[in-house]
C-alpha cells in the first residue's frame, strides 16, 4: 500500500493529514483511506497546502541569485525541515467488516492514523455506487464544489477500462442530484468530459 501521510486533525466529516515528504500530497480528487480500529474510513482529497511549520511565519523568497528552484533547496537545505505539506480529505464512506457504506462512519479518524492512497481495486469497488456524491456535493468546503466533484470523477475514471461509460453514468447521477442547478451541472460535465 502507498502510505501518503498521517492524520493530524480529524472531525466527523473530514481529516487533515501531513505528508511525510514535502510536496508529495495526493492529487485533488484522489481517494484515500485511514483506519480506526475495525473501521476503514474513505476520503476524497479536496485541498492541499504547503506552509511553514511555525504559525504566522511565512517563507521568504530566496531564489534571486539562483539558477533553478532545485538550487534554492541546495543552497538552503534547512528549508526541507521548515516547511510542511498537508492535505484535507472529505470522508465519503467507510468499511466495517465486509460491509461497504457510502455515508459517514460512527467516529472520526484517529490522530496519527496512517493515510494510504486507495488501490485501483478499492476505488473501483467504492465507485460502483454514486451514493457518495451527495456528501461531496452538499458539504461546504473551501474548494468549489464543481472543482472537487469533477476532480474526484476524473481520478476515479482512471481505474476503469471504459472511462467514458463511467463518466456518462456519473453524469446521469449528477443530473438527478443537481436538477435544480443547471449551471453547476454544466460546469462539472464540462470538466469531466473525455
Amino acid at each position: 500500500m502507498d502510505r501518503v501521510g498521517e492524520v493530524i486533525e480529524a472531525s466527523t466529516n473530514d481529516f487533515v493529514a501531513q505528508c511525510y515528504e514535502l510536496y508529495q500530497s495526493p492529487p485533488l480528487g484522489s481517494m484515500v483511506k485511514t483506519k480506526d480500529s475495525d473501521v476503514e474510513l474513505y476520503g476524497i482529497v479536496y485541498n492541499a497546502t504547503t506552509t511553514s511549520f511555525e504559525p504566522g511565519r511565512r517563507p521568504i523568497a530566496r531564489g534571486k541569485d539562483e539558477t533553478s528552484e532545485e538550487a534554492v533547496y541546495q543552497a538552503s537545505p534547512q528549508l526541507l525541515k521548515l516547511l510542511k505539506s498537508e492535505f484535507s480529505a472529505l470522508v465519503v464512506g467507510h468499511r466495517q467488516g465486509d460491509k461497504l457504506h457510502h455515508y459517514l462512519p460512527p467516529k472520526p479518524a484517529r490522530i496519527h492514523g496512517f493515510v494510504y492512497l486507495c488501490s485501483p481495486e478499492e476505488v473501483k469497488e467504492f465507485s460502483q455506487s454514486f451514493d457518495f456524491l451527495n456528501i461531496l456535493i452538499n458539504t461546504r468546503l473551501p474548494v468549489a464544489m464543481d472543482e472537487r466533484v469533477a476532480a474526484c470523477l476524473r481520478q476515479m475514471s482512471q481505474v476503469y477500462e471504459d472511462r467514458r461509460a463511467f463518466l456518462v453514468a456519473a453524469g446521469k447521477e449528477l443530473a438527478i442530484l443537481l436538477s435544480g442547478n443547471f449551471n453547476q451541472l454544466k460546469a462539472i460535465l464540462g470538466r469531466i468530459k473525455t
